[in-house]
């Protein structure tokens, strides 16, 4: 919470210089005032972020999850640190360079600017974090667009003063995209940086990354603006009965799921082992709430550990184990439901129903009596 004082107040400062700079092309604040908001929102910010929603960060269900995929981070961790040092180097210099330089220099550029508008949309503002965090992106996208608009205003003066020629056709081509207007200038700057992109995904591939590690990096990931893969996550009930993601996620030949049910108002797949294990607990708190009181607080922690380490067991192969493993405390819990309950097998069907169903079955049964 303590972050929360100097994003405010130099997201505020940014702000301030981004309109003062575009209405009449200077900053508003002292120099000294402006680097250090400068250096907060381009530098210091995107660091804690990094540290607080993605480094060491796992794809996990049932916590916080990696904002870019774990494994595929490091090509988007080199784009952020090109574009950072591209932004310092704009922001700083005072000379231009040649014409072919600037060109890629605003590549870069619009590269950062992009990223953070990609960003804004892939971090999720379904919490409180993730909407603060996504709108600490926006005074970074106002300095991009400010150190793009000066570099344009030095090119204008280095034309004027007749210190910018273009010496061959590569240098021509370069000047005549830098002098045009924004609307089209950034459209085609965009273009210019896709074979920078490429050109970096060659250089990770050598390096042991994936030749679409930057695109994985965005959609291999769980509740994002880009995941795609929110599906591994449907069935899993985090501290709850974890053998709904064994029944979800076996082979279905071994676990040989039934129906599908309800828990928490989450639809779930449900087997016969789950349904029996539930029923189980069922009578069991029904006749000896006490005893299943007990037995509940440390099968929950169980069920903690198991989630914790999800993603071993999101392993079809792990969870077709656990189905067996369970198998002799199956064939116990029907033992007991058959021995203590007249009707076990009713008992084992309204398991997970939705409260709709139940609302059902208790009106029939109302009707017979």
């Amino acid at each position: 919470m303590f972050l929360i004082v100097p994003l405010i107040i130099f997201a505020v400062i940014v702000g301030i210089n981004f309109f003062s700079y575009l209405s009449n092309n200077h900053i508003y604040s002292r120099r000294d005032v402006f680097i250090a908001a400068e250096v907060w929102t381009v530098l210091i910010a995107p660091a804690l972020f990094l540290d607080k929603f993605d480094i060491g960060q796992k794809n996990d269900c049932c916590s916080d999850s990696a904002l870019f995929a774990p494994g595929n981070s490091a090509g988007i961790y080199v784009v952020i640190v090109l574009c950072t040092a591209a932004y310092f180097y704009a922001s700083l210099r005072e000379r231009l360079s040649t014409p072919l330089v600037e060109l890629l220099l605003n590549a870069v550029l619009i590269t950062g600017l992009c990223l953070n508008v990609l960003l804004v949309m892939h971090i999720h503002p379904q919490e409180f974090g993730g909407f603060f965090w996504s709108l600490g992106n926006v005074p970074i996208i106002m300095l991009f667009i400010m150190v793009m608009q000066k570099n344009k205003q030095l090119l204008q003066n280095g034309l004027e003063q007749d210190r910018v020629a273009a010496h061959n056709a590569v240098s021509a081509i370069s000047l005549k995209i830098l002098r045009c207007n924004a609307w089209i200038r950034f459209p085609v700057l965009a273009l210019l940086a896709l074979p920078l992109l490429l050109l970096l995904s060659l250089v990770l591939f050598l390096f042991g990354q994936k030749p679409d590690t930057l695109i994985r990096a965005f959609t291999e990931t769980y509740k994002h603006g880009f995941s795609q893969l929110d599906y591994m996550c449907e069935n899993v009930q985090c501290g709850g009965h974890f053998l709904c993601s064994v029944a979800a996620n076996g082979h279905k030949a071994i676990v040989q799921p039934e129906r599908y049910g309800e828990r928490n108002g989450h639809k779930i797949i449900c087997n016969r082992q789950l349904l029996i294990a539930n029923a189980f607990e069922d009578l069991l708190q029904q006749h000896t709430p006490r005893v299943h009181q007990c037995i509940r607080k440390e099968y929950n922690k169980v069920g903690s550990l198991v989630h914790r380490y999800y993603g071993v067991f999101n392993n079809k192969l792990v969870a077709d184990v656990v189905y067996v493993v369970m198998k002799p405390l199956e064939w116990f819990f029907l033992l007991v439901l058959y021995a203590f309950d007249t009707k076990p097998e009713n008992r084992i069907a309204q398991q997970y129903l939705s409260s709709k169903d139940r609302m059902k079955i208790q009106e029939v049964q109302q009707n017979k009596v």
